[in-house]
């Protein structure tokens, strides 16, 4: 769908995932293996790529545990896979403050911040969190993670909270994400309008459905200017 679809006559809150959305947070996790992998001898696999989002989906459909143990525990099935033995100190949790927003996150938010309220829903801990905010430029007026409703998205509990805590209605709040499965169903399901940034130019498989799809932020961010 275009940008057509969008109405915005109501609109006062946009919320944001954060990780893959304003974070590149596939260069961080993808730079971060393939170092641990170079230096015990072993070539990267772009398959070993989807075996981590596949493992911690899976980790994060347990029973809540902190996103550093998530980020361990995937870190370890991938090196496992690999036939690499996991490092004492695992190293994902602690690269991901290190990890950039995309080229054009920056400029997308600051348009954005001159007329709306913003937030950022996401599956992180509160402390990773608070490390990567440094690189976003802007003050964001709701900030919910998984920490805060110990559960994961694909769940309901951070767009629950966001209604909670915000005090407006479902045509007040606008939500951007990169990820149909972790974002964008979830959303269809509690009638919560929800912008794809297709990033990485997928096809969407998915029965969920977005009401508007961008390619990146800035052109979101004109649309709704």
């Amino acid at each position: 769908m275009g940008p057509g679809a969008l109405n915005t006559t109501e609109l006062e809150l946009i919320t944001f995932d954060c990780y893959g959305t304003l974070i590149d947070w596939e260069s961080g996790i993808r730079g971060t293996l393939q170092r641990q992998l170079q230096s015990a001898g072993r070539e990267w696999e772009d398959r070993f790529f989807d075996l981590y989002l596949e493992r911690e989906a899976l980790h994060e459909s347990a029973a809540y545990r902190p996103y550093r143990e998530v980020l361990a525990a995937a870190e370890a099935d991938v090196l496992t896979a690999a036939g690499v033995k996991p490092l004492p100190k695992p190293a994902l949790a602690d690269s991901l403050p290190d990890w950039k927003p995309f080229a054009d996150t920056l400029q997308g938010l600051e348009r954005l911040r001159e007329k709306y309220k913003l937030g950022v829903l996401s599956n992180i801990d509160r402390d990773l969190f608070a490390r990567t905010a440094r690189h976003l430029g802007v003050k964001f007026d709701i900030v919910i993670t998984a920490e805060d409703v110990q559960y994961y998205k694909p769940g309901p509990a951070h767009f629950e909270r966001m209604l909670e805590q915000s005090r407006l209605n479902k045509n007040q709040v606008l939500h951007v994400a990169q990820s149909v499965y972790h974002d964008i169903a979830v959303c269809n399901e509690l009638n919560i309008p929800c912008v794809w940034i297709n990033r990485r130019c997928e096809e969407n498989t998915h029965s969920a459905q977005p009401i508007a799809e961008f390619p990146d932020l800035p052109s979101f961010a004109s649309a709704v200017l």
